[in-house]
């Protein structure tokens, strides 16, 4: 593995994952008093777009983790959202 690709794979895990403490924390607080639905929309747009690119050129690495991450923003989009309204 050459270094371009190593430094490629660790951005990915790192991007991908770095919602997973956000998704805990509503997980374990069943609050989403701090959480902006609007950035979350907007990221997952972008998420999107990175799996599309990725696919274009068939860049398994870049179509993976961006769907992962999408999961995971997902999960916490709707959380957030159930969170709101169970609180309402």
């Amino acid at each position: 593995m050459d270094l371009v690709t190593a430094i490629g794979i660790g951005a990915s895990v790192l991007t991908a994952t770095s919602l997973i403490p956000q998704l805990i924390k509503l997980l374990k607080e069943k609050k989403s008093n701090d959480v902006s639905s609007v950035t979350l929309t907007v990221l997952l747009i972008g998420l999107g777009l990175w799996i599309y690119y990725g696919a274009l050129r068939s860049d398994v690495i870049i179509v993976v983790s961006n769907a992962f991450a999408a999961l995971v923003n997902l999960a916490t989009f709707f959380l957030t959202l159930y969170f709101r309204r169970a609180r309402d």
